[in-house]
C-alpha cells in the first residue's frame, strides 16, 4: 500500500516569524503522535526567504483524513492566515519506500 507524502509550503510574514514558529509546535508534536503518522517535519527553505515546508508522511489516505479532522490541525488552519504572506501551497504524493 502506498503511503501519502505531503509538502505544505508556507511563506511566512517576516514580522510574525517567531510567533509562527512558536504556534506551529503544538501542531508538530500532536501530529507526530497520531497513529497514522510516519514523519512530520517543518523545514526552512534555504533559497527562499521566510519560507517553510511541512514535509509529512502518512501511512494511508485514511490517516490523512483523520489528521485533517483533528482539533490540532483545525486550530492551526484557523490561525494560519494571520502568519502567512501568501496562500498555502500544498502538494500531495503517493509513494512507496525504496528498499536497498
Amino acid at each position: 500500500m502506498d503511503m501519502i507524502i505531503i509538502h505544505a509550503k508556507m511563506k511566512v510574514n517576516r514580522e510574525l516569524e517567531a510567533e509562527f514558529l512558536e504556534s506551529v509546535q503544538d501542531l508538530i508534536k500532536s501530529s507526530r503522535a497520531e497513529a497514522g503518522n510516519v514523519s512530520y517535519k517543518l523545514l526552512k527553505d534555504t533559497e527562499e526567504d521566510d519560507t517553510y515546508v511541512m514535509v509529512e508522511q502518512w501511512k494511508d489516505q485514511e490517516a490523512v483524513g483523520a489528521h485533517n479532522a483533528s482539533s490540532h490541525f483545525q486550530a492551526f488552519v484557523a490561525q494560519a492566515p494571520k502568519y502567512l504572506a501568501a496562500p498555502l501551497d500544498v502538494q500531495a504524493f503517493s509513494g512507496q519506500p525504496i528498499r536497498k
